[in-house]
């Protein structure tokens, strides 16, 4: 009897002890912390607004803006010339194209010449749709002329926000588990399976989003929320490369924090996808999710050194 009674009571104080770390996890995350975490912990809160950040710092901040603008200088230039020539004498004819697009289509774009589901819009909406689908061609051909140059101008980006910060490369330490019960590891397929679901998803996306690429906006909020995770993850991809994070653990914490990184996901895609600009903003993120995952890095820091004094304390 007595080890039958033993049983529950050993269990009520299993609950007790695990509901106990979690509060006091919680409190390490959440309160109480030092003052070096405090500002920090606000901008964690609202992961988006470091993309806007990266915005705001790649424009003000001449030891990033010298150096990128040196590297794609020459791109842009040509790029652009080709682009306006492009614009120049195919225009008319897209925007022609649009119109009987349009015409033979009503039901399922909904559109009509002038309004949106019955709503007046200040401009026409052929020439709006015109306007998106050569600002998309421009983009491809920016994209083609800088190629290489904008790839090395991003690291630099990272690497020079980084670098701003005063620390050396040991100050990304080793992956630190935040969560007294961690979630399972999601293993992703097959390297050709990946690619070939991948591929698929992408044509799939294209063809469902592209009535909605005729709606000012709405096609590209809708891609950008597609497209917000996979964003998220390449852009922190340097991040987890300097912890020497496994797959397993990048799965974990991105589980983790699943609704940070779709939040500034959503936006680093959603500035990523405005024709032209965008590849300004391709830039600016890798500066916000450096800056990001700097203070990630200052969380998993004290994270591990308030475990390391419990185990202490609990030798002792």
């Amino acid at each position: 009897m007595s080890a039958m009674a033993d049983g529950p009571e050993a269990q009520n104080e299993l609950f007790k002890s695990n509901r106990s770390l979690a509060e006091k996890n919680s409190s390490l995350l959440r309160g109480d912390l030092p003052d070096h975490l405090k500002r920090s912990s606000h901008r964690l809160q609202f992961p988006p607004s470091y993309a806007l950040v990266g915005v705001y710092r790649l424009c003000t901040d001449q030891n990033l803006y010298v150096p990128v603008w040196q590297k794609c200088q020459h791109g842009t230039v040509r790029g652009a010339a080709v682009g306006i020539a492009w614009a120049f004498f195919t225009f008319g004819i897209q925007k022609k194209f649009i119109e009987i697009f349009l015409a033979n289509s009503p039901k399922v774009t909904g559109l009509a010449t002038d309004t949106i589901f019955g709503y007046p819009v200040p401009f026409n909406v052929h020439t709006y749709a015109a306007v998106l689908l050569v600002g998309q061609q421009i983009t491809y051909i920016l994209r083609f002329f800088l190629s290489r140059n904008i790839r090395i101008a991003r690291d630099r980006a990272w690497n020079q926000t980084v670098a701003s910060r005063g620390k050396g490369e040991d100050f990304w330490q080793p992956y630190t588990e935040e969560w007294d019960q961690p979630p399972k590891a999601v293993h992703s397929a097959m390297w050709y399976e990946q690619a070939f679901s991948n591929w698929f998803l992408f044509m799939f996306k294209k063809a469902l989003l592209l009535p909605f690429n005729f709606y000012p906006l709405v096609g590209i909020l809708i891609s950008a929320w597609f497209k917000g995770m996979g964003t998220a993850r390449i852009l922190h991809r340097r991040y987890f490369e300097a912890k020497k994070m496994t797959p397993d653990e990048v799965a974990i914490f991105m589980e983790e924090h699943k609704w940070d990184y779709r939040t500034f996901g959503f936006t680093a895609a959603l500035l990523e996808g405005f024709p032209i600009i965008g590849l300004v903003f391709t830039i600016s993120n890798r500066v916000g999710a450096a800056m990001w995952a700097f203070d990630l890095e200052k969380r998993q820091h004290y994270v591990a050194e308030k475990k390391k004094d419990s185990v202490t304390a609990k030798k002792d």
